[in-house]
């Protein structure tokens, strides 16, 4: 068991040395780790209690969903009723009281028309209630209710869709290690290191980027505009930089092209060098716009952004080419968040802002201060107390527990993993559990030692016997640590992420290395007696 091959040796020492050389970028300055080739860039990020940084708590509103999911349903009945073979007419569609209810013109069609309306509905998830119901009433009236199991799948869904662009919007600004994650059922979680002023993190994920191209109706009276009142099939809609100074304007209901045709939006500027978003459709978006456009030379369209007018420009000839531009008094760095707001999508709801806080790096650096005199003061008293019992083995034992130190660094280097506070708290209490597979080890080899074993004996008995308890204290460990990882959050999961990575390297240390070592010793000197 104390002989080691050279492949046995260079295969122990070959990834101790790999992680000790992650571990080194940590250590350096920004400007030195950026010259180093890209393998060699694994720095350990600090988590937000360590490097400062901006802390969102984010909540959506589950009537914008209900409201959404009924606008939707709107224009889905709205075709479908069309394709019919004959087609069904119906009435004008109202949505109050959260409900659609419209009549059918022929009373012999409205069984076809529930019949084709029903297929757009579907059962919602784990309850297998439909999300909407059809009823028919008064003969010829349909009216379509969601029902609370639909709109419960619905946020749901609208949650996992909003925390994924939250993440692209935040990626797109260049931040390093943000933590977003979803807290209870309809709030978003938004932590980003070194973040101090988080106004423009605000604006930009305030902003839902729901982009609409719409006719505006010219039609409409302007005293009736004014007093908000549309024409029916038109609505009316803020337009806060009107040129007529009329803050509001009367488009129409049906959307010419959605944000959800752009495959590209870019900041720019117009002839005038004034900052614009310069935007670009997808074949299917190209054509449409292409298509309205031909058809309506000389009137104006409206693109709105979140249910607000940003411009009116009139179609002075078809736009053919799949692109356009959004001008709106925007400076340069609002263009710039549009873009990158279009770019990652559409929130699929509104998010407002519930809790703000802002970490200063001088806490920050003082967490960090804190925690390196506890891990200083840690490794000092526990390299003496390993010192005075064991001697030369307990010297063996230090080793190991400074080359795991760095390990632990360089692996979570290499996974891109955050250090935290708690993660701080984590490498303590592995520098202390890191030697006491020593502790068992050298204790066996004092017992194999009074039952009158020899040197080289009772050493392999005791690495040998030891092994087994260490073994099975550790998987113990182990499985706390991956239930804390599993289902704890933040700080939670900065402890347990050291923790696991500190059980599977201070083992290996601890055992393997430790034992090469001491092989390689009674290699050299062969001693008749040790001193443990």
């Amino acid at each position: 068991m104390l002989n080691f091959s050279r492949w046995t040796i260079f295969a122990i020492i070959l990834p101790l040395a790999i992680g000790v050389l992650c571990a080194v970028p940590s250590f350096l300055p920004d400007s030195v780790v950026n010259r180093l080739p890209g393998f060699m860039q694994t720095r350990v990020n600090l988590g937000l209690d360590l490097s400062g940084g901006s802390h969102l708590l984010l909540e959506a509103s589950t009537q914008d969903v209900a409201k959404q999911r009924l606008t939707n349903m709107e224009e889905q009945v709205r075709t479908e009723l069309r394709r019919a073979d004959p087609r069904i007419a119906i009435g004008d569609i109202s949505s109050r009281d959260g409900k659609l209810s419209f009549m059918v013109r022929e009373p012999s069609q409205v069984d076809a028309a529930v019949e084709r309306i029903r297929q757009l509905t579907q059962g919602a998830a784990l309850t297998g209630q439909r999300d909407f119901n059809v009823e028919v009433v008064n003969s010829s009236t349909i009216v379509i209710t969601p029902t609370s199991a639909g709109i419960n799948n619905a946020v749901k869904s609208a949650m996992e869709v909003a925390t994924e662009v939250i993440r692209k919007r935040i990626d797109e600004m260049g931040t390093r290690e943000p933590t977003i994650q979803q807290q209870g059922d309809n709030r978003i979680v938004v932590q980003v290191p070194g973040l101090q002023d988080p106004k423009a993190l605000k604006d930009l994920l305030g902003q839902t980027a729901k982009l609409e191209f719409k006719l505006v109706d010219f039609t409409a009276n302007p005293a009736e505009v004014a007093q908000g009142r549309a024409p029916v099939g038109s609505e009316v809609l803020p337009y806060p930089d009107n040129p007529s100074g009329v803050p509001l304007i009367a488009v129409k209901r049906q959307v010419m092209v959605s944000g959800e045709d752009l495959t590209d939006a870019t900041q720019g500027y117009d002839q005038s060098n004034q900052a614009i978003v310069n935007i670009r459709f997808n074949g299917s978006g190209g054509r449409k716009f292409g298509q309205v456009t031909s058809q309506n030379v000389n009137r104006p369209f409206a693109i709105i952004l979140d249910g607000k007018v940003l411009s009116a420009p009139n179609i002075n000839e078809p736009i053919l080419g799949g692109s356009a531009q959004i001008s709106g008094n925007f400076t340069v760095e609002s263009a710039n968040q549009l873009a990158i707001a279009l770019r990652s999508g559409k929130l699929p709801v509104a998010l407002t802002v519930v809790e703000e806080r802002t970490v200063g790096p001088g806490l920050g650096a003082d967490s960090i201060r804190a925690g390196l005199i506890a891990s200083i003061i840690a490794v000092v008293a526990v390299a003496i107390f390993m010192f005075v019992s064991y001697g030369r083995f307990g010297m063996y034992a230090n080793l190991a527990v400074a080359i795991n130190v760095a390990v632990i660094l360089g692996v979570m280097g290499m996974l891109g993993a955050t250090l935290t506070l708690p993660g701080i708290a984590g490498f303590v209490l592995t520098i202390g559990t890191a030697v006491d597979a020593n502790v068992l080890i050298y204790e066996r080899i004092r017992e194999e030692r009074r039952r009158g074993r020899n040197v080289v004996q009772s050493i392999e008995h005791g690495y040998k016997e030891a092994s087994r308890t260490i073994f099975e204290a550790n998987v113990t460990h182990a499985i706390a640590g991956g239930i804390m990882l599993a289902l704890g959050s933040g700080p939670v999961k900065g402890f347990a992420i050291v923790l696991l990575i500190g059980i599977a390297t201070s083992v290996f240390t601890a055992v393997t290395f430790t034992r090469m070592v001491v092989a390689n010793w009674v290699r050299r000197t062969r001693p008749t007696d040790i001193t443990i």
